[in-house]
């Protein structure tokens, strides 16, 4: 907007993300590409409206975001949530092996998952926080876009928000096929946009 010499509230900027980022991740997300089948999944906090609160996240392997989950708690229940909405998303693809941290309640949550769905017992469960440095070092871009915010004041906003910035990390990452492999992410960004929202 800057470069275009047009003065915008921030706030502006925030109406303009709560509005249009639920369709652009319709659009965007019939462009994407498949992950692997080695889940690394943690959590991390997020403040709003002054008390905590809990992302849950996953990446591959490969450090592709598979999905992520905001949560005012932290128990099983919302462990559970996470893989069930982990698993829709990647289109019912069940994981190899999934690395947690020594966080009871996601043990827990795969356990209960199990008796749900059998599906689930065939799941190797790995505890190394060795082995899940890489979404821990993932968060990283989601707390650098927050900690230049003004603060979440809600709930339904920030998950809006954070489905905004998970949005430009799956883009930046190559997580989307636009018909023609890899060359398509050489075009300008603008182009991407165009074709994504073309779909």
């Amino acid at each position: 907007m800057a470069e275009r010499g047009i003065a915008v509230s921030h706030t502006t900027v925030m109406r303009w993300t709560i509005r249009y980022v639920p369709e652009f991740e319709k659009r965007w997300n019939r462009l994407a590409k498949g992950v692997n089948s080695s889940w690394h999944v943690d959590e991390t906090y997020i403040r709003i409206k002054g008390r905590w609160n809990y992302l849950f996240r996953a990446v591959d392997t490969r450090g592709k975001t598979i999905d992520f989950f905001l949560r005012r708690t932290r128990g099983t229940a919302a462990a559970e949530a996470f893989f069930r909405k982990a698993l829709c998303t990647t289109g019912h693809h069940w994981p190899k092996k999934v690395t947690l941290d020594g966080h009871r309640p996601s043990h827990l949550a795969l356990r209960y998952l199990r008796r749900e769905d059998p599906k689930w017992v065939k799941v190797k469960v790995r505890s190394s926080q060795y082995l899940n440095n890489i979404v821990e070092q993932d968060h990283r871009a989601v707390k650098r876009r927050i900690a230049c915010m003004l603060g979440f004041k809600s709930f339904m906003n920030a998950g809006i928000i954070l489905a905004g910035i998970e949005l430009a990390n799956k883009i930046r990452k190559h997580q989307f096929s636009m018909g023609r492999g890899k060359r398509s992410w050489s075009l300008p960004l603008n182009e991407l946009w165009r074709r994504a929202l073309a779909c």
